[in-house]
Parts: structure tokens; C-alpha cells; sequence
């Protein structure tokens, strides 16, 4: 029988984007997701930080579920608004997590500001927790530099995708394919890291 863990999150598309990752790199294991619990908890993003978010979340859930739980906190910080939306990225327009709002503002805010100075990068911290060994936590992160467009560009991605320039392809997230955002993105870089580190991390509580 797989050894099973739980990654902390509702949504299925970052759900599949971590298994297909674990797959590539050979970590054979059963990866479960709120979904697939019974009345999981909701826990309350109040901290202050990606890394207090994600451990709240992981905390809650590996409490809950007895598994060993993976959860990641994400954001945009933008230099000119002293990084802001950061922690509120997701809710930045509103509790209603609407992309094109929060989009509407990012750019009302940028409203007149010149390009080079729309410097921007995207963060993601993950943490992967075992109850009763909170003090053991894995935490990475990844990181990706860019800069914000004036207008949304591309059709693809979600949340600030459409926005976020990377030098480097010479494209927005939302006109790359999921492999080259992948290969770039802050997610991506972040999985990279906790796939190095995670085996060796789960073996000291066998």
C-alpha cells in the first residue's frame, strides 16, 4: 500500500500540477486533498507572511488528518507598492477572490507609473508538517521576477497571469504553455525544492 500525504488545498489544478511533479521525480505516494476528507477544517490565512499562512494551514489539516500535510501559501508583491498585494493577493479587490477585480486594481493602483519602474515577483513558500513534530517543519520557497503590463496579455493562466511580464521569455504567464511556466514559475521552482528535500524529510517519522 502507497504511504499516503495530504496536500492541504481545494484546488484540483494545483493538486494535479504537484502529483504530475512527484510522478516525474520518482516519490511514489498517494497524494490526497481536502476533497477527499470529510468535514476538513477551513483554517483562517491570518498571518502575515507566506510562511505563517502555509503553516497555519499545514498545522490545522495534519492535526486533523494524522497524515503528513504539504501546504503553500502564494502571492504578488509589487516594489512600487512596497509589496503590496502580497499575503492579500488573492482577496486583494474583495473576500470574493475575483481575478479580474483584483487585476482592475493592481492596475488602477499602477495607474501613470512608468514600466521600469513596475518591477514585481511572485512567491510561493511551502510547508510540509507532521502532527506533533511542528517543531520539524520543511519550509522552501521559490521565487519569480518580472514586471506588471499595462493590460492583461494572453489567455491563459489565472489570477495575476495576464498581467506578469518575465524577461526571460519574453512573455506573460498567461501566454506560456504550463510547461514553460513550470519550468520558470515560483510554484515551480518551489516544488524543485521540496522534491529534493521531502524523502529524506518524511523518513525520519517512519
Amino acid at each position: 500500500m502507497k504511504k499516503e500525504i495530504l496536500f492541504a488545498t481545494g484546488n484540483q489544478g494545483k493538486a494535479k500540477e504537484l502529483k504530475e511533479a512527484f510522478k516525474r521525480a520518482g516519490v511514489d505516494l498517494e497524494i490526497k486533498t481536502n476533497a477527499d476528507l470529510i468535514n476538513p477544517p477551513h483554517p483562517i490565512e491570518s498571518g502575515r507572511t507566506f510562511e505563517a499562512n502555509a503553516k497555519i494551514k499545514a498545522h490545522e489539516l495534519a492535526e486533523f488528518s494524522g497524515l503528513p500535510t504539504i501546504a503553500d501559501d502564494s502571492g504578488l508583491l509589487v516594489d512600487y507598492l512596497n509589496g503590496a498585494p502580497g499575503v492579500y493577493s488573492a482577496r486583494y479587490a474583495g473576500e470574493a477572490h475575483n481575478d479580474a477585480h483584483n487585476n482592475a486594481k493592481l492596475l488602477a493602483e499602477l495607474g501613470g507609473v512608468p514600466q521600469e519602474k513596475r518591477t514585481a515577483r511572485f512567491n510561493t513558500t511551502i510547508v510540509a508538517s507532521f502532527a506533533g513534530n511542528f517543531d520539524k517543519d520543511l519550509v522552501v520557497t521559490g521565487e519569480c521576477k518580472g514586471l506588471i503590463m499595462p493590460g492583461p496579455v494572453g489567455d491563459d493562466g489565472f489570477g495575476y497571469d495576464p498581467l506578469f511580464y518575465v524577461s526571460e521569455k519574453k512573455k506573460t504567464f498567461a501566454q506560456m504553455t504550463t510547461d514553460e511556466k513550470n519550468e520558470i514559475s515560483h510554484r515551480g521552482r518551489a516544488i524543485k525544492k521540496l522534491l529534493q528535500e521531502f524523502p529524506a524529510w518524511l523518513e525520519q517519522f517512519e
